[in-house]
C-alpha cells in the first residue's frame, strides 16, 4: 500500500469516527451555554470564567481522561466501562475486591443506559426549539414543538429494525459539515471580541468559582454538559480503532472550543444589560446570516438525529454484552448487517427506550428544563471510570498515569458533587431511569445464582458408567443427537432424565457447550472426538460481543444432527423476589430461540427446579 493510500484510508476512518463517535459531544453547543446563562448573568467576567471552565473540562475530562489514559487500556482493542471492569477483574485476587468491582460495573452499565434515554430527548428537543427563530414562526407554541419532537423521535426508533448500515456512511460527512459550521460561525463571532481568548488561562475559571460561591457550584453542574458523550471516544474504540478517534478528536476539539468562545463573544457584543433567555447558538447564526439560518437548522436537526442514533446503537451493544455475560435476561436479537458486528437490533430495548424518551419529553417540555436531569448519569459514569483507571494504573505501577488519573478523578468528584444540586429539580429522573436496568441486573444475577445452587448436574465420570451400560446393549436410536450443556465435564439433569432414565440414546451423541470469554471478540472451538463410544464433545468459546452462528459452527465441524435436546427450567420459587425472577424468566425467550436454531429439530426437556 502506498503512503497516499494509507493516508486516504486514515482520512476515511477519521471521517467515519466523526460521524459515529462525536455526535453527543458535538451537539452540546446547542444548549450548554444557553442553559448556563439562565443561571448567571452574562457579564464579561462571568462569560470569560465559564468559557475557561468549559475549555479545561474538555482538556481534563475528555482529552486526558479518555484519549490519553483510557485509550491506553484495552482488551483486544476494545474499550468501555465493561472492558475496564474486565481488565481490573482479571488482575484482582481478593473475592471482596472482585465483588466491589462487579457491583460498581453494574452501576456504570445502568448509568450509561440512563444517559441513553436523556440524550435523544434533549438533543432533538433543543434542535426543534430553533424553529422559533425562523421569521414568521416566532409564535410557534411549545406544545407544537413537543409534538414535532415526539414525531421525529418515533420515526427515528421506528426505522431501527431496518438497521443503519446503509445510511451510516453518510453520518461522517454530515457531522464533518456540522463541525465546520460550528467552527465558521464561532470564528466569525470571535473576530468581533477576540479578548475572550484569555479564557484558556485556568485562572479565570477558578476565579469564577471562588467569586460566585454556591452559584458557581450550581453553574459547574451545567458546565459538565459540554463533556457529555466524551465516554464514547473510549467505548467505540473497538469498532474504529484508537488512532482515527484520537486524530478526529483534535479536529472536533478545535471546532468545539472556537464555537463556545464564539458564543461567548456574541453574548459580550450584545451588552451586559440583556439577560433574557435566548438560544445563543441559533441567535448567533441568525445574526450573522439570516438567509443561512434555515439550512443551519436543518443541519442541526440531522446532527442531533445522528447523535441520538449513536446512543441508541450503543445501548443495543451494551444490552447485548449484558445478555452474553448473563447479567440481562435473554431477548430477541436481530442482526441488521452482514459485515458490521455492531449493527444489531433488540426490539424490547428499542420500544422501551422510545417510551422512556417520550416520557422525558412530556415531563420536562423544554431543553432547558431537561438539562436539570441531564449530566448526573454521565458524570457518575465518568467518575467510576476514573476510579477504575486509578486502581488499574496502581496495580501496573505506572506512576505518571496514576498521577494523571488521580487528578481527573478529583475533577470528576467535584463535578459529581455539583450535579447533586440537580436532584430536587429533575435530576432524580436520572436515578429513576438508571435504577430500572440496575434492578434487572441484580434480580437476574441473584436468580441465576439461586438456580445454580439448586441445579444438580452429574459429573461426567459418574454419568459415563450408566451411559456405557445402556450403549453397549445396542438399544440405541439411529442417527445423531445434540445435547446442550454448560460444560463438557458436567451433565445437566435434563440429559440424565432423557438418556439414562428415558433411554433416549442415539448412535452418535454430541455434547455442545457454549462458553462466553472475557474478551469482546474471537471464536475458539475445541472438539473432543470421542469421550467414549457414541459420545463426543464440542466446546465453543466466543467473545461477549461476538455473534453466535451455531448452525455455521456445526456445519464447519461436519456435524449434522437429527435432533437437538435442550433443558427447560420449570422454576418453583418461595420468596417474592425469586417469584418475580421466575415470572420474568418465563416471559423471556430461552437460549435456543436466542441462537435461532432450526425449530424442527428441537426438543425441550422440562426440569423442575426449586429455589
Amino acid at each position: 500500500m502506498t503512503s497516499k493510500d494509507s493516508s486516504g484510508g486514515s482520512l476515511r476512518e477519521m471521517v467515519k469516527a466523526v460521524g459515529l463517535v462525536f455526535g453527543d459531544i458535538g451537539t452540546s453547543p446547542i444548549y450548554t451555554l444557553t442553559i448556563i446563562f439562565i443561571l448567571t448573568p452574562p457579564t464579561e467576567q462571568n462569560i470569560v470564567g465559564i468559557l475557561s471552565l468549559i475549555f479545561w473540562t474538555l482538556i481534563l475530562l475528555v482529552t486526558i481522561q479518555y484519549t490519553i489514559l483510557a485509550m491506553s487500556l484495552s482488551s483486544k482493542g476494545e474499550g468501555g466501562t465493561i472492558v475496564l471492569k474486565s481488565i481490573l477483574h482479571n488482575s484482582l485476587k481478593s473475592g471482596r475486591s472482585m465483588m466491589i468491582v462487579t457491583f460498581l460495573g453494574y452501576i456504570g452499565v445502568s448509568l450509561l443506559m440512563g444517559d441513553g434515554v436523556i440524550t435523544p430527548a434533549i438533543s432533538i428537543l433543543s434542535a426543534v426549539e430553533g424553529l422559533q427563530l425562523i421569521p414568521g414562526m416566532g409564535e410557534i407554541s411549545q406544545e407544537t414543538i413537543i409534538l414535532i419532537t415526539i414525531m421525529i423521535t418515533i420515526l427515528l426508533f421506528s426505522v431501527q429494525s431496518r438497521g443503519t448500515d446503509k445510511v451510516a456512511s453518510s453520518f461522517g460527512p454530515i457531522m464533518v459539515m456540522w463541525f465546520i459550521a460550528l467552527f465558521v460561525t464561532g470564528f466569525i463571532a470571535l473576530i468581533s471580541n477576540p479578548q475572550v481568548g484569555i479564557a484558556i488561562n485556568p485562572y479565570y475559571g477558578i476565579n469564577f468559582l471562588l467569586q460566585n460561591g454556591f452559584t458557581g457550584f450550581i453553574v459547574l453542574s451545567e458546565v459538565i454538559l459540554c463533556a457529555t458523550g466524551g465516554e464514547a471516544l473510549y467505548a467505540d474504540m473497538g469498532h474504529l480503532g484508537r488512532e482515527p478517534i484520537r486524530k478526529a478528536w483534535y479536529f472536533v476539539f478545535f471546532a468545539l472550543v472556537i464555537n463556545y468562545f464564539g458564543q461567548g463573544a456574541f453574548l459580550l457584543s450584545r451588552g451586559e444589560g440583556k439577560e433574557e433567555r435566548i438560544d445563543i447558538l441559533f441567535s448567533m447564526v441568525k445574526h450573522q446570516a439570516e438567509f443561512l439560518y434555515v439550512p443551519f437548522l436543518a443541519l442541526t436537526l440531522l446532527a442531533t438525529i445522528i447523535a441520538s442514533q449513536a446512543m441508541i446503537s450503543a445501548i443495543f451493544s451494551l444490552v447485548y454484552q449484558g445478555i452474553r455475560t448473563h447479567i440481562f435476561p435473554l431477548m430477541k436479537v436481530k442482526y441488521t448487517s452482514t459485515h458490521l458486528k455492531s449493527q444489531i437490533y433488540i426490539p424490547a430495548v428499542n420500544w422501551g427506550l422510545l417510551a422512556s424518551v417520550i416520557l422525558m419529553i412530556l415531563v420536562f417540555k423544554g431543553s432547558h428544563n431537561l438539562a436539570a436531569a441531564y449530566g448526573f448519569a454521565v458524570t457518575a459514569d465518568m467518575t467510576l471510570s476514573a476510579l477504575f483507571m486509578i486502581w488499574i494504573f496502581k496495580r501496573k505501577s505506572n506512576r505518571l498515569k496514576l498521577t494523571a488519573a488521580i487528578l481527573v478523578f478529583c475533577v470528576n468528584v467535584l463535578f459529581f458533587i455539583s450535579v447533586f444540586t440537580k436532584i430536587p429539580h429533575g435530576g432524580y429522573w436520572s436515578i429513576v431511569i438508571a435504577s430500572i436496568p440496575f434492578a434487572i441486573i441484580i434480580l437476574w444475577t441473584l436468580g441465576n445464582k439461586a438456580i445454580y445452587r439448586s441445579f444438580r448436574p452429574l459429573p461426567i465420570d459418574t454419568y459415563l458408567v450408566s451411559f456405557n451400560q445402556i450403549y453397549e446393549t445396542g438399544k440405541v436410536l439411529p442417527g445423531n443427537a445434540l445435547f446442550f450443556t454448560k460444560s463438557l465435564d458436567m451433565i445437566p439433569p435434563y440429559m440424565v432424565h432423557s438418556t439414562i432414565r428415558g433411554g433416549i440414546i442415539y448412535e452418535e451423541n454430541l455434547l455442545v457447550s457454549i462458553v462466553t470469554m472475557d474478551k469482546p471478540f474471537g471464536v475458539q472451538k475445541l472438539f473432543v472426538p470421542e469421550i467414549t463410544d457414541g459420545l463426543s464433545g464440542l466446546e465453543i468459546q466466543v467473545g461477549y460481543m461476538e455473534r453466535i452462528e451455531l448452525s455455521q459452527f456445526l456445519e464447519e465441524t461436519n456435524i449434522d444432527s437429527k435432533v437437538m435436546f435442550y433443558g427447560v427450567d420449570d422454576i418453583s420459587a418461595r420468596r417474592p423476589l425469586l417469584k418475580f425472577f421466575s415470572f420474568i424468566k418465563r416471559l423471556t425467550p430461552n437460549f435456543v430461540q436466542f441462537l435461532q436454531l432450526p425449530y424442527q429439530k428441537l426438543h425441550g426437556v422440562i426440569t423442575r427446579i426449586e429455589i
